[in-house]
């Protein structure tokens, strides 16, 4: 089916209309699409792209599909003055840079033979099986140089309908590449969409094919899954289909998490998917290397979630201010902030209130000073270096923080 600009605007509005206008009117896609449209050439604009400006969501890297050979691809790059990349030349990908940002130009394809994340291709013209090689309908949407929007497989009906569906037979597409397993849950996730039946039955009878993927693309699959306003739903599906306790390799706490999103709406700020991810997946802060290992994460993350999980019961509102900022002093804003949230999800409290919301904000409206002693001013005025130092100037520290960090250089050395 095809879809001329003024089906668009009565398919999916008019502010629709013009995201998918604007596609061909701005940069990148301007300046690609006349390029790469001659009389032997055809491009499309396809995939993410188009199916977010039809759907209302966020923009996408402009990628596009082609009639031309890599190779003619490299040429017409070079004849129009733009920097081309083979990035994925034997798979048809070239890379062009147009004002600083990166554009994929594919030759249709045709699957040969399908083996993991790589494929045998053919190269061709034909762009319903181009299509036909494609995930989710939703992606195989092709908006043409003329502004019109190509729809072979009912993308556009799976749109309105807020559904995900494979392309075909979802066994066979799932085969292909099991990572599409977990594509499919980040796509209901973002979409806040409804699953398709023969996609869950498919996904149960082949998710032990997970296994095969490495633990590079499950994290950056479910990281960018964890990301989406309300992942919530689609974890459920994934823990009632038996997906996410297999690749967590742990019993993960839905319910724990929705709690936690609850927390992030009242504060206003979204902690990020990693400590998504920490919440969902750790019970004890030795639970962060299991992670790392499972996922790859990289010492950074490891260390902040392994930290946020450590001694979070030592943190409650009714500690009182001191107690608080001494806590923000020695752990550091991130780590104390990331605590606090751990500490109430551990709470009966359905919704935070108000004492906590002040607590856990702490550490963004007060900035704790920076301890005025060193050891080099104790010896200055006659003590000696060696063990006993240390001990005096924690001891210092420990009084300066007491008094509400007020005490000064001058107050703190009185007394030594």
């Amino acid at each position: 089916m095809i879809f001329p600009s003024g089906e668009i605007t009565a398919r999916f509005g008019a502010e629709a209309a013009g995201r998918v206008a604007a596609l061909l009117a701005e940069e990148p896609g301007r300046s690609v699409m006349r390029a790469f449209n001659t009389t032997d050439v055809e491009t499309r604009i396809v995939g993410g792209a188009v199916r977010n400006a039809l759907a209302g969501r966020a923009g996408s890297d402009v990628d596009c599909a082609t009639t031309a050979t890599p190779e003619a691809v490299m040429k017409m790059a070079a004849d129009a003055g733009m920097h081309a990349i083979a990035t994925g030349i034997d798979h048809g990908t070239v890379t062009v840079v147009i004002d600083g940002k990166p554009v994929e130009l594919t030759t249709l394809r045709t699957d040969v033979e399908t083996h993991g994340r790589h494929a045998t291709v053919a190269f061709g013209t034909d762009w319903d099986a181009d299509a036909a090689r494609r995930d989710f309908t939703v992606n195989a949407l092709y908006l043409d140089a003329d502004g019109a929007v190509h729809d072979p497989v009912g993308g556009a009906d799976d749109i309105a309908a807020r559904r995900i569906r494979f392309i075909g037979s979802a066994p066979a597409r799932i085969a292909e590449d099991y990572l599409r397993i977990l594509r499919f849950f980040r796509f209901l996730a973002s979409f806040e969409a409804e699953p398709d039946a023969d996609a869950l039955s498919a996904i149960v009878s082949a998710r032990q094919g997970l296994r095969q993927l490495s633990a590079e693309r499950v994290r950056k699959e479910l990281l960018v899954l964890l990301g989406a306003v309300n992942p919530v739903p689609a974890l459920g599906l994934m823990q009632s289909h038996g997906v996410l306790t297999d690749i967590l390799a742990s019993v993960p706490d839905v319910p724990r998490l929705e709690r936690f999103l609850a927390l992030e709406a009242a504060l206003g700020d979204a902690a990020g998917p990693v400590l998504r991810l920490a919440v969902l997946a750790m019970h004890v802060s030795g639970d962060a290397e299991r992670l790392q290992d499972a996922l790859r994460l990289s010492n950074a993350e490891t260390a902040r979630i392994g930290a946020a999980f450590d001694g979070w019961w030592h943190l409650k509102p009714e500690a009182g201010e001191v107690a608080l900022k001494e806590a923000i002093y020695r752990l550091g804003p991130e780590t104390f902030a990331d605590r606090m949230k751990i500490a109430w999800t551990q709470t009966r409290q359905v919704e935070p209130d108000k004492d906590w919301l002040a607590a856990i904000a702490l550490a963004q409206v007060w900035e704790a000073p920076v301890f005025p002693l060193s050891g080099k001013d104790l010896i200055a005025v006659g003590a000696k270096p060696g063990p006993d130092l240390g001990k005096a100037l924690a001891h210092l520290e420990t009084r300066w923080i007491e008094s509400g960090f007020t005490l000064s250089r001058e107050d703190l050395l009185a007394g030594v």
